[in-house]
């Protein structure tokens, strides 16, 4: 291990520590990422086994997934549909003859000793994805996607011989997956997170896959580097691997950037390498030299038929789009007269922006129905563990209770009470306010009786009041609202106590 001389701090391969902001800001990082996303299928890419995620280890294998003498794949066509909708959905061109080719190299986790993959000729190639981050939009370019399946799975912790033994499980091996490369366009590690953040949405708005990173189903490696701001060259890259999260991948660019920066102010130079994200360490660590390409000797696939997709074949599936993310914030914007941010909250997922549109079709002005459901319906869903599609309320009861509350028959304070009440129960509005006696009292001879007897009880507030102290008005309000258990109408109180106070 080589140390170098540097006035901030001692700096190796392995780390840095104790650069200046200054120093850091005069450097630009340059992040491209690499993002592999298991497609969402009921079986794997060549064979007929499940590529379903937790069953027993080994039990879903055959002998073309285990690469036995003889066995011959067969390419799944649900697996190459998934690949064009996600190609289409990032404004990739898809090519009319994509080929696969064989990844020759050996590991524990490869039983056939090559991985089956587009190489020279993936199925699409120069897209693009919108990214909002620091309140602007950039265009994130998108190389390639291409098709490949998986390798399978290595276990080196949990079994009580995992010092010395490390064990395999063959499930994974075969999935299909889609391999997403972007161009070098990011700059820092939160345009990364929004980059992958947005790849994630587009990924489940089209139903591709189900991007459930604790089961490995969406996987990224990054490759970063640092040049002088300015300086149009790149600097040498270093390629980040096992970024399982998007957590991880922030602060591992975080520390990869600050390492490299390390490494160039104290005279020495970064290494063209592979290197691990170590949770435990919170650091990046050298898994292998990448000084040369490796030779993977790739040679076209013998045992798959060629691939074509034809005109028809993507018009059908361009027809079958869904309405993309970025769309769908804008037209809400547009449509319903809410806020950008707040278009941003509601179409973060598909099953939470139908669920708003189902209220507002039901009748709920669009502003309203995204204040209800971002404030109330997201603070119990999130107490209580449920996704959107487990909402025990359904639209249009919900779209019931903010007409309630909009018209005057009962207030926004209880509208929340009778709300919380729908979603413990899941009985509808109209039934809990009568059954609760929740409704809005606007009798003005009533009200004016509780605002009275409010006055009559507090002599010193009144004094306070006509004394010229006006803070104290929020207290009468809140005793006769207390008084009215909640029900009586609010402008009314106003008035009422207003002309009785003066």
């Amino acid at each position: 291990m080589v140390y170098y001389r540097t006035p901030m701090a001692k700096v190796t391969q392995e780390g840095a520590a104790g650069i200046s902001p200054e120093v850091m800001a005069s450097y630009e990082p340059v992040i491209g990422l690499e993002v592999h996303v298991q497609l969402k299928t009921l079986t794997k890419a060549f064979c007929a086994c499940s590529a379903r995620f937790g069953d027993t280890p080994n039990s879903n294998t055959c002998p073309v997934c285990l690469g036995l003498p003889g066995a011959l794949p067969v390419l799944n066509k649900k697996a190459v549909e998934l690949g064009i909708r996600a190609a289409l959905a990032l404004h990739l061109e898809v090519r009319e003859f994509p080929r696969f080719a064989r990844k020759n190299y050996f590991y524990p986790d490869l039983p056939k000793g090559y991985q089956i993959s587009m190489y020279e000729l993936p199925l699409a190639i120069g897209g693009y994805l919108e990214i909002e981050h620091d309140g602007r939009t950039k265009r994130i370019g998108i190389t390639r996607l291409h098709l490949e399946d998986d390798a399978a799975k290595n276990l080196h912790e949990g079994f009580p011989d995992s010092a010395e033994k490390s064990y395999v499980d063959y499930n994974r091996g075969g999935t299909p997956l889609a391999e997403i490369v972007s161009e070098p366009d990011l700059r820092s590690p939160t345009e990364a997170h929004a980059y992958l953040t947005a790849l994630k949405e587009v990924m489940l708005y089209t139903e591709v896959s189900d991007c459930n990173m604790e089961e490995g189903s969406l996987r990224c490696d990054s490759n970063v580097s640092v040049r002088r701001r300015g300086a149009e060259k790149f600097g040498t890259k270093a390629e980040v691997k096992n970024l399982n999260s998007f957590r991880f991948l922030q602060r591992a660019l975080e520390f990869e950037i600050e390492r490299q920066i390390g490494l160039l102010e104290s005279g020495g130079r970064v290494k063209q390498e592979t290197r691990l994200w170590s949770v435990a360490a919170g650091r990046t660590e050298p898994m292998r030299s990448k000084e040369f390409a490796h030779d993977y000797r790739y040679f076209p696939e013998p045992d798959l038929l060629p691939v074509r997709v034809s005109a028809a074949w993507l018009e059908e599936i361009a027809r079958s789009m869904p309405e993309l993310p970025d769309a769908k914030r804008k037209r809400f914007v547009r449509e319903h007269g809410i806020t950008p941010y707040d278009a941003s909250v509601l179409a973060s997922t598909r099953e939470l922006a139908d669920y708003f549109e189902a209220v507002v079709r039901a009748g709920a002005p669009g502003k309203s129905a995204a204040n209800w459901i971002q404030v109330e319906l997201l603070r119990l869903l999130k107490d209580a563990g449920k996704e959107i599609t487990d909402s025990p309320v359904p639209p249009a009861e919900f779209a019931a209770l903010i007409a309630k509350v909009e018209s005057g028959e009962i207030n926004a304070a209880t509208g929340k009470k009778v709300f919380t009440r729908m979603f413990e129960t899941g009985k509808p509005a109209a039934e809990i306010i009568a059954a609760e006696g929740f409704a809005q009292v606007s009798d003005t001879g009533e009200i004016e009786r509780w605002c009275r007897e409010v006055i009559e009880k507090n002599p010193d507030n009144l004094a306070k009041y006509r004394a010229g102290n006006e803070g104290v008005f929020k207290f009468f309000v809140g005793q006769v609202m207390r008084a009215s258990r909640g029900q009586a109408n609010p402008q009314t109180v106003n008035d009422t106590l207003k002309r009785l106070l003066a």
